[in-house]
Order: C-alpha cells, then sequence, then structure tokens
C-alpha cells in the first residue's frame, strides 16, 4: 500500500480528468444532452469534457459559479456573496456533442430526458452513507431546484462531482431537518440522490486502483491536503496522480 498526497485543487483536476472518461458521458455526448452546472469544481469538468470534443478554445473557469465560500476579508456582499458577479458566462450545455454556448440549465431542464445527464457539485458529502447534500440560498432552490424534477420525473442522471474536503460525518437527511426549520437563519441544505463522484472514484475509474482516504492537512499551501493510499495497482494510480499533483490553488 503506497500513500500519496493531494491538494483540493489537484482533486478537482483529478476528478474532472476521470468524468471526461466517464462511460455515460462519454454515450451521452454522441447522442443527447450533457449539462455541466457552473461551479468551482465544475469548472475543471467543463474543460476537460470540452477538450475531448475539441471545444474548449473559448471555456475560461473565471466566472464559472454562481456562489463559492471565501475568507474572512475577500469582497464581499452584505448577503455574503462574492461581490464581483459580473461575467457569468453561464452553464455548459451540450447537445449531441455541440456545446450551446450562454445557456443555462433553466433553458434546458424542462426538456431533459431518460439518458441525459446532468454534473452538479455539492456542498456536503457522507461518505459511509454514500450521500451528498447542496448548500440551498435561492427561494426555489436553485439550480437543483430546476433539476430535480427531470432526475426525479424523467430518470435524467445525476452525477455529483465533489472533493473529498467537503466530507462530514453527519446523516444528511437528518442534518437537513435540523438546519431547514422555520426561524433559523443562514444556507439551507438539500440531500440529492444521484451518483456521488470523488477523488476516491476517479482513481476506480482511471487506473482499477481502489484508494482509502487516511489522513488530511497540512501548512504553508498543503491547507486541506487529503493523503490517499493506495492498495493495488500502485504504479498506474502514481502516474495519474502526478499528471495533477501540480494543479496551481484555484483563484478568482
Amino acid at each position: 500500500m503506497k500513500q500519496f498526497p493531494l491538494t483540493p485543487a489537484a482533486g478537482k483536476r483529478l476528478i474532472a480528468k476521470a468524468l471526461a472518461k466517464h462511460p455515460e458521458i462519454e454515450k451521452t455526448l454522441q447522442s443527447g444532452t450533457l449539462a455541466i452546472i457552473a461551479g468551482t469544481t465544475n469548472g475543471y469538468v467543463a474543460e476537460e469534457i470540452l477538450k475531448t470534443i475539441g471545444q474548449e478554445g473559448e471555456f475560461s473557469r473565471k466566472r464559472f459559479f454562481r456562489g463559492i465560500v471565501l475568507p474572512p476579508g475577500a469582497p464581499v456582499n452584505p448577503d455574503g456573496r462574492y461581490a464581483d458577479e459580473t461575467g457569468f458566462p453561464g452553464d455548459v450545455i451540450i447537445s449531441d456533442g455541440v456545446w450551446e454556448r450562454g445557456k443555462r440549465i433553466f433553458d434546458v431542464a424542462d426538456t431533459l430526458k431518460e439518458g441525459d445527464i446532468i454534473l452538479k457539485g455539492a456542498n456536503a458529502i457522507n461518505l459511509e452513507l454514500k450521500q451528498a447534500a447542496i448548500y440551498i440560498g435561492h427561494p426555489q432552490a436553485g439550480t437543483i431546484g430546476a433539476s430535480l424534477p427531470g432526475v426525479v420525473g424523467r430518470r435524467v442522471r445525476l452525477i455529483l462531482p465533489v472533493g473529498l474536503e467537503k466530507r462530514v460525518n453527519s446523516d444528511l437527511n437528518q442534518l437537513a431537518v435540523e438546519l431547514n426549520q422555520p426561524g433559523l437563519t443562514g444556507p439551507r441544505i438539500l440531500p440529492v440522490p444521484g451518483e456521488v463522484f470523488t477523488e476516491l472514484e476517479a482513481i476506480k475509474l482511471l487506473t482499477g486502483a481502489k484508494a482509502h482516504l487516511v489522513a488530511a492537512g497540512g501548512v504553508a499551501g498543503a491547507e486541506g491536503v487529503l493523503w490517499l493510499a493506495i492498495d493495488h495497482r500502485e504504479a498506474e494510480a502514481e502516474k495519474v496522480l502526478k499528471e495533477v499533483s501540480t494543479e496551481p490553488p484555484f483563484s478568482l
């Protein structure tokens, strides 16, 4: 068993590279609609998927998000949102292999059908229970609110790319009951049904190796680092992890 460190940014790139080779996504790129909802992790995912169809040239991760968490002292509005909200490019909607620039999930949500895929980031995961949940700030539940009718009503596949740094121990269904009570303040939280796709699933898909989260943390730029142990096919995993290991931190 060999151990490897992985920064959150490297983890995002690893997840993105794996999803670009996800067999269901490859199938939908040939025939169907793939909706990549804006988010920081999904920015990496969009880059890698657009690269596979030769359409990455005009894409930028610079403003590919609707809401982000920033450290104390960062430029935010009174409600806590990032102060510079100009230049949002829309989500990445790919229909039959063609990126429909400028479209948003709200433009296509009602027409998605079985065989189509939505990629949506998450804010919390429970690894043991394979649960994922999304912070909600919008009164109509935002992009996930628009997506769920297709997922539940028409069997649209929902894949949730999410880094292991967002792991929590609580049962997310119970946590939602507590946080969503009337009279409380702050974001609400919504557990959602879908395929949780972390760095662990990425390594499995790319190399066939099984990875284990064994430790975390660091300083001087290693804050949030994950330590992953690989228990077989270490050489294949080491090659893939080396490719993403120097990914620079996410910047605005």
